[in-house]
């Protein structure tokens, strides 16, 4: 299978959305690690209609116009990281939870670190809203973009940071 990718200039640095016939598969950032989201062979399409549309609806998230995206979403990984993707698309607009919450929600309460791996290799930032993940301190953890992106995302959202 062949994904299609297009290239976005946002305030949070160049981001590449990347798309399959399913929907959307993920949001690379500038610099991102090739082994955090893996993917096979791509082919620029700037004009790709799914690629034009979720575009728009970053564009419109970085102009505070939308808090929830309204896109086809292809993800790819283990059940147990689908889940856990899964839950951070239930985390409201301007909300966050901790790891331990999102093992509590999955009825794994110990998995806070395996939630911790998963949200790491969230193939679809942004949209499924991984940066609303904190720690149980309430700090600020890794995130793909940067701890910088993530606080910028935060603070776009209104959320405590």
């Amino acid at each position: 299978m062949v994904d299609r990718f297009k290239t976005i200039d946002s305030p949070v640095g160049e981001l590449t959305l990347v798309a399959s016939d399913k929907g959307l598969a993920a949001i690379l950032w500038e610099g991102d690690d090739p082994a955090r989201v893996p993917l096979g062979t791509m082919v620029e399409a700037a004009d790709d209609p799914l690629l034009c549309e979720a575009a728009r609806q970053i564009d419109r998230y970085f102009a505070g116009e939308l808090r929830a995206f309204d896109l086809p979403l292809d993800f790819r990984g283990t059940d147990f990281q689908k889940s856990v993707w899964a839950a951070l698309l239930t985390i409201p607009f301007g909300e966050t939870r901790s790891y331990g919450e999102i093992a509590r929600q999955l009825g794994r309460p110990s998995a806070s670190r395996a939630v911790g791996a998963a949200n790491g290799r969230n193939p679809i930032s942004i949209v499924a809203p991984c940066h609303r993940v904190i720690g149980s301190n309430g700090a600020l953890t890794g995130f793909a973009g940067g701890l910088e992106a993530k606080a910028m995302l935060l603070r776009l959202e209104g959320g405590a940071i």
